[in-house]
């Protein structure tokens, strides 16, 4: 009995190992297409590198005055609201700097165009610049502060 399950057990693990081991011939080229459309591998030489301190200079610079501008644009009392706006789209300008990729950089501040990754560090650097507000403390049901 215990012979059979250990006869068994070795042939399964042989099949699976032939199994396994095979391959699919096709080349790479192959393999990159999809549905007729060519993919290309992505260069990740930009995203390795740096940015320079003069690119994030630029890039917070670039990027407070975009912000400012645009909710200018849209403020019932301009004057009022610029102190307010000015500080605002610093901090966020400048917490965004701080992991700026070379990628993002060079596309916003070359292209004018935003990516999808300065979007989502756009919300996060502007919940946190904007949340100033203490958290609400817990209430006390059962017992006295």
């Amino acid at each position: 009995m215990k012979k059979n399950i250990f006869l068994k057990a070795l042939f399964t693990s042989f099949v699976i190992l032939i199994m396994t081991g095979c391959s699919d011939d096709k080349s790479t080229e192959n393999k990159m297409q999809t549905n007729g459309v060519e993919n290309t591998p992505i260069s990740h030489s930009l995203l390795d590198s740096k940015v320079s301190a003069s690119d994030k200079q630029k890039f917070e610079v670039a990027f407070a005055n975009q912000c400012e501008q645009r909710e200018l644009k849209t403020s019932n009392n301009p004057d009022s609201d610029k102190p307010r706006v000015d500080k605002a789209c610093e901090c966020i300008a400048t917490f965004m700097m701080k992991d700026l990729t070379a990628i993002e950089a060079e596309k916003f501040l070359t292209e004018h165009q935003g990516s999808q990754s300065l979007t989502i560090k756009y919300e996060n650097a502007a919940y946190h610049c904007l949340q100033q507000k203490n958290p609400p403390s817990p209430a006390h049901l059962f017992s006295k502060p």
